[in-house]
């Protein structure tokens, strides 16, 4: 009986010393809480402060649609032409106008800076530039003419997004996938838990954009940017290449408008924009975890120095590898 109790003694303390290490890795990194990544408290709070920022650029093309509904008393008076039988006694009030619409294509580039609130929500900014050709506006057997055919128009902007699914809301969606599954049914919950602990780089985010204009080279000299800032909305598809870096697609609609006023005209003719644009962008995420420089450490993975952690490769490659490491 006696040598029983000890050799129940001895696999309870095995069973314990096995499930402690199952919430830590070999390398003494905790599952549960993250590791210091500076010495000092302060250097650790700017670490994990500033790994939720990140730079990005993007590029692509914009097909751009704009309306004038133009009304005026004397329409003679402005660059606006009648192709047949063009009558100087013609008058459009503002209850009867004439939508002239025009339509052609721009290339847009951005650059700004983004930062992640808790993988829920997302805000940013930054500087945008677009270079776009503009067609003369045509409405019926009418055209208003302008004196270029095309356009520069500079923008600041800002950014909120909200995470619509990415590898948490994939686990979530796996669990309630699973709901049918008894806790008991071993294979099931092992299949779970290998689905879940998969890398899943897709995160899919429903943005919104806001921001002021500047046009730095006009399609007319009367036509200018409008006082009210203009807004979008768009879907951003993400896919990470690495902890740090990643690539996106974005496609939305911006509406903004502009104003043609001429100080001899008591009218003026509001245009109203609306640009739908596709971009292709990189991203990169501030490493808030160090690069381990001591010689001989030939560590891949996220590991431990005295209590701080660092990464064993760069910023291109995965750093949180739980099982094993790879080059």
């Amino acid at each position: 009986m006696r040598f029983t109790k000890y050799i129940l003694f001895a696999l309870s303390l095995l069973i314990c010393s096995v499930s402690q290490a199952q919430e830590e890795d070999i390398f003494g990194i905790s599952e549960k809480a993250k590791a210091p990544k500076s010495n000092s408290s302060v250097g650790n709070v700017f670490r994990n402060v500033l790994e939720q920022f990140s730079l990005e650029i993007s590029g692509g093309a914009a097909y751009h649609q704009t309306k004038m509904p133009f009304y005026s008393e004397t329409p003679y008076n402005f660059p606006f032409y009648q192709y047949q039988n063009f009558d100087n006694k013609l008058e459009l009030t503002e209850e009867t106008p004439i939508d002239m619409k025009s339509s052609d294509w721009a290339m847009p580039l951005n650059a700004g800076i983004r930062i992640n609130l808790f993988s829920l929500l997302t805000i940013g900014g930054g500087y945008g530039r677009e270079w776009g050709n503009f067609s003369n506006m045509r409405g019926g057997d009418h055209e208003f003419n302008f004196d270029a055919s095309s356009y520069q128009v500079s923008k600041l902007y800002g950014t909120v997004g909200l995470v619509l699914y990415d590898a948490k809301r994939r686990q979530s969606f796996l669990k309630w996938q699973y709901r049918r599954y008894s806790t008991n049914n071993l294979y099931m919950m092992s299949e779970l838990t290998q689905r879940a602990r998969q890398v899943y780089p897709w995160r899919f985010i429903l943005e919104a954009e806001f921001g002021q204009l500047d046009l730095k080279q006009s399609m007319d000299q009367y036509v200018s940017v409008s006082e009210d800032p203009y807004f979008g909305l768009g879907l951003r598809i993400e896919r990470d290449f690495s902890e740090y870096t990643k690539m996106f697609v974005k496609g939305g609609a911006e509406f903004r408008s502009f104003v043609y006023s001429n100080p001899l005209l008591p009218e003026i003719q509001t245009l109203d924009q609306n640009v739908y644009a596709l971009q292709v962008g990189f991203s990169v995420r501030f490493p808030g975890t160090k690069r381990c420089k001591i010689g001989g450490c030939g560590v891949v993975m996220k590991h431990m120095h005295n209590g701080v952690e660092y990464r064993g490769s760069g910023i291109f490659n995965y750093q949180n590898r739980k099982i094993g490491q790879w080059y």
